[in-house]
């Protein structure tokens, strides 16, 4: 899994959340936004977990899109906004999620979503 937060705390945080979590390993988590695709590309992660509330994060999404098709992202806010999730959604995320998801609820919604890449793979 790729995390792409911006905040370092927040970012450090979801790293030790997932960390721990059965099944899940990050691969890499970065800040700089500018560097997203370049390290997607280098790590191959089959999730990439997303802020998307900073300058140019609807670009980096369709661009980690394009250059990592089979990639799962999930997008993560602080707040919801329906016009934004229906934006990422069409854009190509599997999933919305708020920030304030307990650790259970995260690792579930990303399990599932990793669960449904794969069915979706399989299907090819």
């Amino acid at each position: 899994m790729l995390i792409l937060e911006e905040h370092e705390l927040v970012r450090q945080a979801l790293e030790e959340r997932l960390d721990d979590a059965a099944g899940l390993e990050v691969v890499s988590s970065l800040g700089e936004y500018a560097h997203a695709v370049r390290q997607a590309q280098a790590v191959h992660p089959e999730i990439i977990l997303m802020e998307i509330k900073v300058t140019g994060g609807l670009e980096t999404l369709q661009a980690l899109r394009s250059a990592l098709p089979r990639a799962a992202i999930l997008v993560l806010t602080s707040y919801p906004d329906a016009r934004e999730e229906e934006q990422v959604l069409a854009l190509g995320a599997r999933a919305y999620l708020l920030k304030t998801l307990d650790t259970t609820s995260l690792v579930q919604a990303i399990h599932d979503t990793a669960h449904c890449r794969f069915e979706s793979l399989q299907a090819r």
